[in-house]
């Protein structure tokens, strides 16, 4: 998939368990619906990490495009380094160890514990990048070329400062879900973990399939190509994407998000 499908799936999806938790009588407090939403549209461009022509490897100028070619070469390393006999021959990391739900868990479990121990700066840290890759991903027209970089950068900067002020008003949801002192923020990882496996969720249904289910092994290969069957599948940014899988990405979410709001 391309940047803004990957990035209102992410969105959508957040706002589905805004539904779920509504229902199972946990609701989310606004806040933490609109932030979450953001972060896991944000970080549902995040995996494509290893792939320097992708929308995050611009999103942070000199920074971002250095990490994505380290880790292109990190996740090649990787994926040689485990694979078995059926899985073909590559000349790139990408599609391989950020596609997986192994470092889902990992990145999200960092952003959980940043936020605990490096606090309101933790915090604002994880807010400023996600907010910058939602700006790239839900506005990419608006978004696109360097000149509008430092806007980009400016208003996640803005936003996630706002942002954190209202979370750290009483009732507000710093501490929803994880509710001991001392917990208050450590949700910020769940939308970070659900924004990478929907991204993989979603690469899943193009014709190269994603290996998603890494390092389990299925028959002969490690990373296998997890998708439909292939006359389901479709190539990146095809009418599909475009004209059947984001406006549906846009009526799911609202009615996820309604539900959550007891709109509806």
């Amino acid at each position: 998939m391309m940047g803004p499908a990957h990035s209102l799936s992410g969105a959508a999806a957040w706002l589905g368990v805004g539904a779920a938790a509504a229902a199972a009588d946990r609701p989310m407090p606004w806040p933490v619906l609109l932030v979450g939403a953001l972060i896991c549209a944000g970080a549902a461009l995040a995996p494509d990490l290893d792939h320097k022509a992708a929308t995050i490897s611009r999103s942070f100028g000199p920074v971002s495009r250095w990490l994505c070619e380290i880790v292109d070469k990190l996740s090649y390393a990787v994926y040689k380094a485990t694979k078995k006999p059926g899985d073909p021959r590559r000349s790139g990391g990408h599609r391989t160890l950020t596609h997986t739900w192994l470092w889902a868990a990992l990145i999200g479990a960092i952003c959980s514990v940043t936020a605990i121990a490096v606090d309101r700066w933790g915090v604002l840290l994880i807010l400023f990048v996600h907010m910058v890759l939602a700006i790239e991903g839900l506005l990419w027209r608006a978004a696109r070329g360097s000149s509008s970089d430092v806007l980009v950068w400016l208003l996640a900067a803005t936003s996630a400062w706002i942002l954190a002020d209202i979370l750290d008003q009483p009732n507000n949801g710093a501490d929803w879900l994880f509710t001991a002192p001392g917990q208050e923020y450590l949700w910020l990882g769940l939308p970070v973990v659900l924004g990478a496996l929907v991204h993989c969720l979603g690469d899943a249904l193009t014709v190269s399939g994603c290996p998603v289910l890494w390092p389990i092994p299925v028959g002969r290969k490690r990373w296998y190509p997890l998708g439909p069957p292939k006359g389901m599948r479709f190539r990146a940014g095809s009418w599909v994407e475009v004209k059947v899988l984001m406006p549906v990405f846009m009526v799911l979410g609202g009615v996820g998000g309604a539900v959550a709001l007891n709109v509806i």
